[in-house]
């Protein structure tokens, strides 16, 4: 790990721990306790293997898109692409860092720089894309809660949808539009060539080539429906399991009557509303959205801390440290 990541990854933990501490200095200690001692931790297991299984399901379509491009990934590999990514983008804004980190971890086990390239863009623009289609179901179900529980944070709906959207767009266009790849490439050699003008056709040269390589892998892959159709229903699958993560934790907090459906739409909309926040991890938006929004299952302030708390801790920090040692680990 790079000295510039050890740093944001400690600034993050830091801002993390004054939240928490923030959130729980109103607390009513005893009673917290008391409420915990009748708490299903059964539950909380239940959560934490919902976690470990998003990221099992996704390292199952990495290895899925990789293995149909005629390249090899163990599964000790194909499992280390998940954790890295969630390293990644925990400490980025608007989690930028995940797809490079993945190319990175790809090409260290031996995948074509131009395949992985494509592979992930294909994997990220499926995953986009189900995020969508959830997001729509979501809106149906739970946006007349949350517009009443966020009343102006609604309108961030939308922008985060249009957001996803031109994403998805975006992707496409560089991965079936080659010209539209080399202008950009030729536009970024543009400064190199003040700093290494002899070296910059030789350059440009493997790019170009490695630009071919990705094209050729978008439109074969794109052509191949049987692995696009796995890869579906498996991100379709993992999203799925991820957003019923909350439904677990207050099932754990004895929370009664919970609809299991409200709270998984719900929890699709805290993250679409995460997505926009600037600061890595959405740190400060995420536990004020998620607190606003689930008071409604929980008796007391004290176990609604304590399951936004748990919910940081499984789906985001558990996350980061799984990939500061995946990120450690030497490729095979």
């Amino acid at each position: 790990m790079t000295r510039r990541n050890s740093i944001v990854f400690v600034l993050m933990m830091i801002a993390g721990a004054g939240i928490f501490y923030w959130s729980f200095k109103n607390v009513s200690m005893s009673q917290l306790a008391h409420d915990l001692s009748n708490a299903n931790w059964w539950w909380l297991l239940v959560a934490v293997l919902a976690m470990a299984a998003y990221l099992l399901i996704e390292s199952v379509v990495v290895k899925i898109f990789v293995d149909d491009s005629h390249e090899k990934l163990s599964w000790s590999n194909a499992v280390r692409i998940p954790l890295v990514e969630q390293f990644g983008n925990g400490i980025t804004p608007f989690a930028a860092g995940g797809q490079p980190m993945q190319l990175i971890t790809l090409i260290q086990a031996g995948v074509d720089p131009g395949r992985a390239g494509s592979i992930l863009l294909m994997k990220f623009v499926v995953y986009q894309a189900m995020i969508v289609v959830n997001f729509f179901i979501a809106m149906v179900v739970g946006y007349e809660f949350i517009a009443d529980k966020l009343k102006a944070w609604a309108w961030f709906l939308v922008l985060g949808f249009l957001i996803h959207f031109v994403v998805i767009v975006g992707l496409l266009l560089v991965m079936y539009w080659p010209g539209l790849t080399r202008t950009l490439v030729k536009i970024g050699f543009k400064p190199v060539q003040w700093i290494k003008p002899d070296k910059v056709a030789g350059w440009q040269m493997l790019v170009n080539e490695k630009i071919d390589n990705f094209h050729a892998e978008s439109i074969r892959m794109s052509h191949d429906w049987l692995v696009l159709t796995k890869a579906v229903i498996l991100t379709l699958v993992q999203l799925l399991v991820y957003y019923l993560i909350p439904y677990f934790i207050l099932l754990a907090l004895g929370a009664e009557h919970v609809n299991i459906i409200l709270v998984m739409s719900l929890h699709v909309l805290i993250v679409m509303v995460i997505s926009l926040f600037p600061i890595p991890g959405g740190t400060g938006g995420a536990e004020i959205g998620f607190s606003m929004i689930f008071s409604t299952f929980l008796p007391n302030a004290g176990l609604l801390v304590c399951a936004m708390f748990l919910w940081r801790i499984i789906t985001y920090y558990l996350g980061m440290f799984a990939g500061i040692i995946a990120f450690n680990v030497k490729s095979k």
